[in-house]
């Protein structure tokens, strides 16, 4: 008879869980990132050595519904933000090779996502969207671990963006030779809310 009420009790619990999953999945869900506690991160590869740095996010707000499986809303970056450690080389990339100035900002809009995300532990889902760099938009997919902890939550992500297929300078020289495409991590603290429309 134990054994039998500790099952009823388990289930009980296992019965509010679902409940409370699928109340969470019913809602729009408003994703906030946090600009001061996410990292974007690119990597570019030359014949000599490998370059790192960082660019600053800006903004980055979005709208997941599960139960719709779609998402909206975007990401805006800061082109002038671009640092590697390099002064002369930070400028050429603002002034020659983003054109900061005309085109100041670097956004992702999301328009779709792959995936299922779990209101409690690890995920794995990947958001499309449209990529808009250097006043061009490109079709893009970003593949997310997603870590849940109740209303925060981490996100990491990686893409490969081809610069020069897609119409931007090609920094190489003579002498120097570098990849055509640059790496893109992206590691974001994000706050949930959900919408009650």
């Amino acid at each position: 008879m134990p054994d039998l009420y500790k099952a009823g009790v388990l289930f009980r619990r296992a019965c509010v869980y679902v409940a409370a999953a699928i109340s969470l999945y019913a809602q729009p869900i408003a994703i906030n990132l946090d600009p001061s506690k996410t990292r974007i991160e690119f990597t570019l590869a030359d014949v000599l050595h490998t370059v790192h740095g960082t660019f600053k996010m800006k903004s980055g707000q979005l709208e997941l519904n599960s139960e719709m499986n779609t998402i909206s809303g975007q990401v805006i970056v800061d082109a002038a933000s671009g640092e590697s450690g390099n002064a002369a080389r930070d400028r050429r990339m603002r002034n020659t090779f983003l054109e900061a100035d005309r085109y100041p900002e670097i956004t992702f809009t999301a328009t779709g996502m792959e995936g299922m995300l779990s209101p409690n532990g690890s995920s794995s889902v990947t958001i499309t969207g449209w990529f808009r760099i250097h006043g061009a938009r490109h079709q893009l997919s970003v593949p997310m671990q997603i870590q849940m902890f109740g209303a925060q939550a981490t996100a990491k992500g990686h893409f490969v963006v081809p610069y020069v297929a897609w119409g931007i300078k090609n920094p190489s020289t003579f002498i120097l030779r570098v990849n055509q495409q640059v790496d893109i991590d992206v590691t974001a603290v994000v706050s949930l809310v959900r919408n009650r429309n």
